[in-house]
């Protein structure tokens, strides 16, 4: 009872003080907590929707296929799709180019 004032109003007013301050602190805790969960399950989403190997597409009819990547790359363009691992390996060895940023050559073991 170093610092604290002698009397009981003023101990009452800040016990109520403090007791404010832990709630708001308490809700600050819990939104925190609340949108850790959130980012982890937009996280394990993404993830589980993320494909192991993708083969970008050409225009025209028939489409047909321009680069190979790795699932999530960045420069895979809009006009893609899904691939096992075994029609990557095809493709990159029938001449379809790897991509140059993600390297699904390096990653499938492949030597150029």
């Amino acid at each position: 009872m170093f610092d604290l004032p002698p009397d009981l109003p003023r101990l009452r007013t800040l016990r109520t003080w403090y007791a404010m301050w832990l709630g708001r602190i308490d809700e600050a805790i819990q939104a925190a907590e609340e949108k850790q969960r959130a980012e982890q399950l937009k996280a394990q989403r993404q993830a589980a929707a993320t494909p192991d190997w993708i083969v970008e597409l050409g225009i025209g009819q028939g489409a047909p296929p321009v680069d190979v990547h790795i699932g999530g790359c960045p420069m895979a363009g809009k006009r893609r799709r899904t691939i096992t691992r075994n029609e990557a390996v095809q493709l990159i060895s029938q001449g379809i180019n790897p991509c140059t940023h993600c390297r699904p050559d390096t990653e499938l073991g492949l030597l150029e």
